[in-house]
C-alpha cells in the first residue's frame, strides 16, 4: 500500500480512525477472494451480472432496463423546518449518491449535463464512489473528477460501503471536502447551519454520530449525511433536524408501483426512497444515479436531488 496516502490519511482523520478504516478494508478483501459469509454478498458473486442480464433478456426487459439506467431525472423535495435560519430561506442542496461511477459512462455523462444546468448553493455526495466493492479506485477517481468540474459552489461528501478511505487524499485535492465523523458550518449573510458527515455504517461500521454532533448547538439547524438511511434512530435522537442518505438504490429492479423487491439494508420500506420523518427528523433516501452489479434500471429511475430549505411557520 502506498505509505504517502497513509500517511496522509493519518495527519487528515488522526491514526487511529485511518488504521481501522484500513484494517477492515483488508479483512474485506480477504473475504471476497478468501472465503467467509461475505463471499456469499450478490454484489461479490462474480455470476450475478451474468444471471441478473439472462434473466431480463429471457423476460425481453434487459435493453428497456439499460436504457433505464442513463435516463437519470431531477426530483425536487422541500424541507420545512422551524430551527431553520431566515437567511437559508430557500437554500438549495444537491444531492448525488451511488454514483458508481466506473459503471454506467452514459449516465455520468447525463448527471454532468444535469448539474451544470441546474441552480444550487452547495453539493452532497453520500458515498459509493466505486462500482465494486474491492479492487482498483483510479478509474472512479478520475470520472469522479470530470463531474467535480461540472459542479457549482462548495462539495462535501461521505463514504459508502463501496469505497476505500485511500479515495479521500485525492478527493479532497479536486475539491470534495469529506466528513469522516466530523462536521462543519455553513454561514450566509451572518447566520449558519450546521452539516455533518459520519463514515460508513452499513458495512464498515466506522460511523460515530457522536464525534460528528459534538460541539453542534443544540438549538441550531443541522442536517446529517450518511451513505446509509439505517442509522436513522441515532440520528432523530441525537437532535439532528434533516438527514440524506443513498445506498439502497430504491431497490433499482422494482415491481410496478416502484415496489421494491429488495433493500439490501435493515430499516422500514416506507424509509426505502424518497421523502420520510421519523419523530422530529426529516429523512430523505435518494434511489441513487447510478447503478450496481449491472447498470440496469426498472420501475425506479436514476435520479439526482435538489433538496429545498423552508422555514415552516
Amino acid at each position: 500500500m502506498d505509505q504517502e496516502i497513509i500517511a496522509k490519511l493519518e495527519r487528515r482523520l488522526g491514526r487511529l480512525h485511518a488504521r481501522q478504516r484500513l484494517g477492515i478494508e483488508g479483512d474485506h478483501e480477504a473475504r471476497v477472494f478468501g472465503g467467509g459469509l461475505n463471499f456469499f454478498h450478490i454484489e461479490n458473486w462474480n455470476s450475478a451480472h451474468s444471471v441478473i442480464r439472462t434473466a431480463l433478456w429471457l423476460a425481453g426487459l434487459y435493453g428497456r432496463a439499460r436504457r433505464n439506467a442513463e435516463r437519470v431525472v431531477v426530483k425536487e423535495n422541500i424541507v420545512a423546518a422551524p430551527r431553520l435560519p431566515a437567511a437559508f430561506e430557500g437554500f438549495t442542496i444537491l444531492h448525488l449518491t451511488d454514483l458508481h461511477v466506473d459503471m454506467n459512462p452514459g449516465a455520468m455523462a447525463r448527471v454532468v449535463e444535469l448539474a451544470q444546468s441546474l441552480q444550487y448553493d452547495l453539493t452532497v455526495l453520500t458515498g459509493d464512489y466505486r462500482g465494486r466493492t474491492f479492487g482498483p479506485f483510479e478509474p472512479t477517481l478520475e470520472g469522479l473528477a470530470r463531474i467535480r468540474q461540472a459542479l457549482k459552489g462548495p462539495v462535501y461528501g461521505v463514504l459508502g460501503n463501496h469505497d476505500s478511505i485511500r479515495m479521500v487524499p485525492a478527493m479532497e485535492e479536486m475539491g470534495i471536502r469529506m466528513l469522516l465523523n466530523e462536521a462543519v458550518a455553513i454561514e450566509r449573510d451572518g447566520q449558519r447551519l450546521h452539516l455533518a458527515g459520519i463514515d460508513d455504517a452499513h458495512y464498515f461500521r466506522v460511523d460515530n454520530i457522536e464525534k460528528a454532533a459534538m460541539g453542534l448547538p443544540h438549538d441550531e439547524f443541522s442536517i446529517l449525511l450518511s451513505h446509509t438511511p439505517e442509522i436513522y434512530r441515532q440520528a432523530a435522537h441525537a437532535g439532528f433536524d434533516l438527514i440524506l442518505a443513498g445506498h439502497t438504490h430504491g431497490g433499482q429492479i422494482c415491481l410496478p408501483g416502484s415496489i421494491p423487491i429488495t433493500l439490501d439494508s435493515k430499516l422500514p420500506r416506507r424509509l426505502g426512497a424518497g421523502a420520510w420523518r421519523w419523530h422530529q427528523m426529516a429523512g430523505y433516501t435518494s434511489v441513487g444515479c447510478g447503478s450496481s452489479v449491472v447498470a440496469v434500471r426498472l420501475n425506479c429511475p436514476p435520479e439526482i436531488t435538489l433538496h429545498r430549505l423552508r422555514r415552516a411557520q
